[in-house]
């Protein structure tokens, strides 16, 4: 039975293999084109910084060096139910240098659109075990982001040889290039 977590709050994980599932609604399009949102992972060290320039997951890089990490690809419109967009992630392959994975969601061309976070609605990430397809935990931000083009949704991380989820739902109004500059070395 999957755990449905609140804004800081956290949980282990639990399985050496997992996906991770993001999904949202689009609540207004009314800007007149389509929204576009993409996932992107931050493979991180001890000193929270990118482990590598290789170890920035995203649309353009779909697989971590060691493929402990893959991206299933971009879903260009967020249409349907369920997962939009998902990530696999194998502990078990992992490299021992990469201590935290951070999961950020943006609005791609989001003030050429003039689009951001207040027009979409069911914002959600999830974590299920690869192998039995069991969901392990969910969080749903509730909270309306009316200004912010990109959210960190949570991050994983190890602590002590475990892995743990901590949900986050941290926005910010400067796009995916604010993430990039905070996380590269």
């Amino acid at each position: 039975m999957a755990i449905n977590l609140q804004k800081g709050q956290r949980e282990n994980i639990n399985a050496p293999k997992f996906t991770v599932g993001l999904g949202w609604d689009i609540n207004n399009t009314s800007t007149g084109t389509g929204f576009d949102l993409d996932a992107s992972l931050f493979l991180l060290g001890e000193d929270r910084k990118l482990v590598s320039d290789n170890h920035f997951i995203f649309y353009n890089n779909l697989e971590s060096p060691d493929k402990s990490v893959i991206h299933t690809g971009d879903n260009l419109t967020g249409e349907g139910s369920g997962d939009d967009e998902q990530i696999k992630i194998d502990l078990t392959k992992i490299d021992s240098a990469i201590q935290e994975i951070t999961v950020v969601v943006t609005i791609h061309d989001a003030d050429a659109r003039k689009q951001n976070f207040g027009q979409v609605r069911n914002s959600f990430i999830r974590i299920f075990n690869s192998d039995t397809n069991e969901e392990i935990l969910k969080y749903e931000l509730d909270e309306d982001f009316s200004i912010e083009t990109a959210v960190e949704f949570g991050r994983i991380y190890n602590r002590n040889g475990e892995w743990k989820f901590e949900a986050v739902g941290a926005g910010q109004r400067d796009g995916l290039d604010k993430f990039v500059s905070i996380y590269q070395k």
